[in-house]
């Protein structure tokens, strides 16, 4: 027989499946398990009617150009249509040439992580940080610095003392990424004073900045701030990433970065190698879909519908859980973040007998960490289950916490 494993690469080899989609690949199937496990939007919040139109008038309208190869950065008409939706949503001024359209955020973070890192390079993150852009990181030989979070997000105080301190000891620090508003998994959202130290600290040590900001074109919250750092962005050091796939929908695997002007070109040369370009249809009806309001107008719809399912689910763990959990309260995203202060609690350990036992999953917490800490904790997603099913699956894991250790 064939050792095809002596023909996987270094990187094949060491790669590890994400936890996440492993957990929905084992519920999938199990109906009488509630999931809060997967971050995925609720299907009712899909425009399938007003997506339909748009896509048939792009076929029948602009089919020779919408049906056809496009330019590696995504055509010019969209990439206009995303920097006036970005000065208009964002306050982010932004030229069409220094937007990059991607394949969905993933391949954002991707794309800067094949631009940028070299193995032993050192990437600054919350932590805990999402998981995907960790998995990116490392794939690259990144090695990982988490900041510790309050209910306020990454501590910037403890920021800039890790950064003076790694500067000192001659390590290389590539950038600092942040989820700076809805963070996933914490749903923390920081404040204007920590963002415009972040970006002080970046600018007196020389770093660049990647944001990542797929939740804060809708919030449950209007008095938060939810302005991006890169609105606050003076020497051009933040590369801005976001994706249409919690306002309109993922299936569509749209997402752009806004580039300081002097890395645009060679993360469009990187680029070129990975995909030729994303997919030209789909770039056209998402353009249109901002053009005619409806991303707009549907991101004005997202707030009141997910806020009932967080306000939900806040409500049931404040009336189940045991004292001993903390947990953050987001005023946006789909997720609510718990640790639970238990001596010997593993949220990994205990997953399959919360799904046989109990019927409900949840993603552990400790893959969202960068120091292997966080065994004791738990991402719960409120966005695809209805209210009442939310309050059920938190009663059953309210009842995991205190019969198990």
């Amino acid at each position: 027989m064939t050792a095809y494993d002596n023909f996987f690469s270094s990187i094949a080899k060491s790669i590890k499946a994400s936890e996440i989609r492993e957990i929905l690949a084992i519920i999938r199937e199990r109906k009488d398990v509630i999931s809060l496990a997967g971050g995925i939007p609720d299907p009712k919040t899909f425009p399938r009617e007003e997506l339909a139109e748009i896509a048939k008038r792009m076929i029948i309208e602009y089919g020779d150009q919408a049906l056809q190869y496009s330019e590696t950065k995504g055509i010019l008409e969209v990439r206009e249509m995303l920097s006036h939706f970005l000065l208009e949503s964002r306050g982010i001024s932004i030229d069409a040439e220094n937007i990059i359209v991607t394949t969905g955020s993933q391949q954002a973070l991707d794309l800067v992580a094949r631009t940028l890192l070299d193995p032993g390079d050192i990437v600054i993150t919350e932590n805990p940080s999402y998981l995907a852009s960790l998995g990116a990181f490392k794939i690259r030989g990144a090695q990982l610095v988490g900041i510790k979070i309050d209910k306020h997000g990454m501590r910037t105080d403890l920021l800039e003392e890790t950064v003076k301190k790694l500067v000192s000891e001659g390590k290389k620090i590539k950038f600092i990424y942040t989820i700076p508003v809805s963070q996933n998994p914490a749903g923390t959202t920081m404040p204007p004073d920590r963002k415009k130290h972040l970006i002080e600290i970046a600018n007196k040590y020389n770093l660049l900045v990647v944001e990542d900001d797929p939740y804060s074109y809708f919030v449950y919250d209007e008095t938060v701030d939810v302005s991006p750092i890169k609105a606050y962005d003076s020497e051009d050091r933040v590369l801005y990433m976001s994706t249409v796939s919690k306002i309109l929908a993922p299936g569509l695997r749209i997402g752009w970065i806004a580039s300081p002007e002097k890395l645009t070109r060679k993360l469009e040369l990187v680029k070129q190698y990975m995909d030729l370009h994303s997919p030209t249809l789909n770039q056209f009806i998402v353009a249109e879909a901002i053009r005619s309001g409806l991303v707009t107008r549907h991101a004005h719809k997202l707030s009141p519908f997910y806020k009932r399912k967080r306000d939900a689910m806040i409500k049931a763990i404040k009336e189940y859980f045991p004292e001993n959990v903390w947990y953050t309260e987001p005023v946006g995203g789909f997720f609510v973040f718990v640790y639970v202060n238990k001596e010997g609690f593993d949220t990994g350990r205990l997953l399959r007998k919360a799904i046989d036992k109990y019927k409900v999953a949840y993603v552990p917490g400790q893959s969202f960490h960068t120091d292997g800490s966080g065994a004791n904790s738990m991402r719960l997603s409120f966005s695809y289950p209805p209210p009442e099913i939310i309050e059920e699956g938190i009663r059953r894991i309210a009842e995991l916490i205190k019969n198990e250790n």
